[in-house]
């Protein structure tokens, strides 16, 4: 042994045999230490509130794979709990398919969507459009899983209480779009945000059926809505052509690329 090298002593069990291994050198120490890691990062999962492993696991499926499609025993066994526990934090599968929406909001609706719509573009405007611009990748993506709200909100019943959260997380999206027509002085900013939403929708429906340039091309028909939606600065005598010239500049802002 070369001398500073360090020695690292292993107990084991071999055939009912105890040992002692030398391990000599630190060539050894890495794999052991990311062992550890691995082991310490297993017993943290199993040990993660069963509320949490069932939300985590029914995210997973009923996000690629909608709600109906998935039954309790799939969710039971992904999350490696039992149905006890499962019963003990929601009353049935209705209660964990609307907490599974409300997550379906922190990550998409929030921590995506709306995140990256802000770090793309600063001004309103720009940001109504850099809305395709996001979604333009996602529908590149190779596995497209549509927009979950949608997906349930057409594959429940009418007056189904999983059905009217679905409506409730879509119309929280219409909100986002209802502000920034508001920062952009948009007349009737409620009326805009349902048109521009139904762009919205209706470019992941495309997608869905195949089309991977639909956020493109709803992006051009947005344009066009955006150009001729009156601002409420058109009351104060502005013209209409500095209208064109904010859309322009919208167009060619770095920002919402």
């Amino acid at each position: 042994m070369k001398r500073g090298q360090a020695t690292i002593c292993v107990f084991r069990v071999v055939n009912g045999t105890k040992n002692w291994k030398i391990l000599k050198g630190t060539q050894l120490v890495r794999p052991l230490i990311a062992r550890n890691i691995n082991l310490r990062t297993r017993k943290a999962s199993r040990s993660a509130r069963p509320r949490e492993r069932l939300i985590d696991a029914a995210y997973d499926l009923f996000s690629k794979n909608g709600v109906n499609q998935i039954g309790i025993d799939t969710i039971l066994a992904k999350s490696g709990c039992a149905k006890a526990s499962l019963y003990s934090n929601f009353d049935n599968k209705v209660e964990l398919a609307i907490a599974f929406l409300d997550r379906r909001e922190a990550v998409w609706t929030r921590d995506w969507l709306e995140s990256e719509v802000r770090r793309r573009a600063r001004r309103p405007e720009a940001r109504l459009l850099a809305i395709f611009d996001v979604f333009d990748g996602w529908f590149r993506k190779k596995y497209f899983e549509g927009c979950s709200f949608i997906n349930v909100l057409l594959e429940t019943k009418p007056g189904s209480p999983i059905r009217h959260a679905a409506a409730i997380h879509l119309a929280k999206i219409r909100a986002i779009v209802r502000g920034f027509a508001k920062e952009a002085d948009l007349q009737e900013p409620e009326k805009f945000a349902q048109a521009w939403h139904m762009l919205m929708k209706g470019s992941i429906v495309s997608a869905g059926e195949g089309n991977r340039n639909a956020a493109r091309e709803a992006k051009s028909a947005a344009r066009l809505v955006l150009d001729g939606w009156k601002r409420k600065s058109e009351s104060t005598g502005l013209v209409r052509n500095d209208r064109f010239r904010v859309s322009q500049q919208v167009h060619v802002d770095p920002c919402s690329r």
